[in-house]
This record gives C-alpha cells, structure tokens and sequence, in this order.
C-alpha cells in the first residue's frame, strides 16, 4: 500500500515541493514508515586528450565529488530531469546515451533517495551556469574518477562508462 505526503526542500534558485512515496513495511503491520525519493542523475562524458572522461561536480554543502543528479520533476521523464540538473548544476548540455547505467541509494531529506543514472554524451560546456558559484567541476579519465567519489554504489556505476558507450575508459 502506497501513500504519498508532502516534502518541501528549499535551495537557493528555487523550491520544489516534492511528493515522497511512503511505503509500509509488507512483513508487518506496523505503521513505521520508510520515506523513498526518487532522482535522477547524469555521468557527463566527452574524448578527452588521454581517452575517455567524465565531468564529476562537488555537492554544494560537504564539497565532495558526484554526479549531477536531482528530484525527477513531476512533468518530465527521468532522463530529462537528469539532462536539466547536469545543465544547472555542472553547467553542461548534450544527449542521454540509451539505457539506464545504474541505480544506487544515498541517505539524505530523513529517508533514502533511489538515483536512476544515465549517461549524457556533452555537446556543449558553458562558462556560466546557475549553480558555479557553489560547484566546482572537474573532467577527470576513469580510474581517477573511481578514487574521488566516496558513495561505492556510485564508483561501481562509473566503472561501466566505458562497456555502457562501447569504447574503452
């Protein structure tokens, strides 16, 4: 059985009101709760001079190293809710290469958020973007890419860029 509540998260471009799923535990009858937020997320890839690279981007509080990703607006599929959050948080455009890499979990709002993550093949890069003034960006080839991403689930998602896209990383 399904419920749905109401979240609200503030930013500083913007406020969403997201709507969480809130899901029972089926073994029981117990009224415990488990909030799930579904996002999506973008692994931004180009040929760089040393092969294939991916842009990773810094999370806006503890500065650590991800991946552009966000709440899946209501109006949009995942796949473009990915390519709007790569363009305002890594300033980035291009198009979603086919099929989803992955999915891995993160703790964050008081429950578990689920990232559905695709790769986005980068046309263009900007030199302003909404969020550059608490981001920073850096391309990086694979295995660099793997050391500086803490979340495991998430390395392991990188690490199949390369088999994902059909060229070697």
């Amino acid at each position: 059985m399904l419920q749905r509540g109401a979240h609200s998260i503030s930013c500083k471009l913007r406020c969403f009101d997201i709507e969480p799923a809130y899901c029972y535990d089926g073994d029981s009858m117990s009224d415990e709760k488990y909030s799930i937020y579904s996002q999506s997320g973008v692994i931004p890839v180009r040929t760089g001079k040393t092969g294939l690279e991916v842009l990773l981007i810094t999370s806006r509080r503890r500065q650590r190293w991800i991946i552009p990703k966000g709440v899946i607006e209501p109006d949009m599929s995942p796949e473009e809710s990915a390519v709007k959050e790569a363009l305002e948080e890594a300033g980035v455009c291009g198009k979603v290469a086919s099929g989803e890499i992955g999915r891995y979990t993160c703790e964050k709002w008081g429950g578990t958020c689920t990232i559905r993550v695709f790769a986005l093949r980068v046309k263009k890069q900007l030199d302003s973007w909404p969020e550059a003034s608490f981001r920073r960006r850096r391309w990086v080839g694979i295995k660099i890419a793997l050391r500086m991403v803490e979340n495991t689930a998430l390395a392991q998602i990188i690490k199949k860029i390369p088999e994902h896209l059909g060229k070697k990383g």
